[in-house]
């Protein structure tokens, strides 16, 4: 069990499960065109059906080898969720879960260490971003029961009620043709509208979203932090065992001296 736990947890395996979902991905992707199927349809699922095989039976060594502690992974629960989606019946009604065959691409997340430590950041980000959530929610409801007011009653189909003024404002602070398509008309109206309109942008686009970023590289940051140092200290660990192995061996080298020097043949040389 321990050789095929060496096994599982190899690179030359890691590196054959990512080509796999690689392949996958572009089997899947051929799939969408009717030209390609019309070709080669039937080695398309051919070879789509022997990779889930193959990933099935990862899942089952994996089981053998890690038993119940194959649930203390997260990321091996996300690739058994992600298996077994594919391995649904896609007929009736549950052909619409063929869509869901390309989620299998999901597990270049969990093959990848590099991917792994991106979607740790990101989930170590969350409670941060929870609060910048609710500061955005809080302004863009304030911006938007100002907007319906001051405009709705000229543009209603923008600023009409509190979920078309919502959306707009949202257009706005993403920059998609907020100048063009709803500021400047809006303005001709209403030529004091810029004192509305520049405030939300500076307060959205320019400092609540950069508040995004800033959690998310910190985030990233602290967990590059963690790995290297959980790296210099396995290192310290095999640089000490090594010491103690070292010290060990002079020990044994002394002991062997000595015994060779109080032997009796050495000392009636002597």
């Amino acid at each position: 069990m321990q050789s095929l736990k060496s096994f599982v947890e190899s690179q030359r395996f890691e590196r054959a499960i990512i080509i796999l979902i690689i392949i996958n991905a572009i089997t899947l992707g051929m799939e969408t065109s009717p030209a390609l199927m019309d070709a080669i349809g039937p080695v398309l699922l051919t070879i789509d059906r022997l990779i889930l095989a193959v990933f099935v039976v990862e899942l089952m060594i994996k089981f053998a080898v890690y038993r119940l502690d194959f649930f203390k992974s997260p990321w091996r629960i996300f690739d058994l969720i992600i298996v077994s989606i594919a391995l649904i019946p896609a007929a009736g009604p549950f052909s619409v879960l063929r869509a869901l065959r390309i989620l299998r691409v999901l597990r270049l997340i969990s093959a990848v260490p590099s991917m792994r430590r991106v979607v740790g950041g990101l989930l170590t980000a969350l409670p941060g971003l929870g609060s910048i959530v609710l500061l955005l929610m809080l302004v863009f409801y304030v911006f938007s029961v100002m907007a319906t007011k001051l405009f709705g009653g000229e543009f209603p189909q923008w600023f009409g009620s509190i979920a078309a003024s919502a959306y707009s404002l949202f257009q706005i602070m993403t920059l998609e043709s907020w100048s063009m398509g709803i500021v400047r008309p809006v303005m001709d109206a209403f030529p004091w509208a810029w004192a509305f309109f520049i405030p939300f942008i500076a307060a959205t686009t320019f400092t609540v979203l950069n508040l995004f970023i800033g959690v998310v590289v910190s985030a990233m940051q602290a967990e590059h932090d963690a790995q290297a140092a959980d790296e210099r200290s396995s290192l310290h660990d095999e640089q000490t065992l090594i010491l103690e192995e070292v010290r060990a061996l002079r020990a044994e080298v002394r002991a062997m001296r000595a015994a060779d020097a109080t032997a009796p043949g050495n000392a009636s040389k002597a």
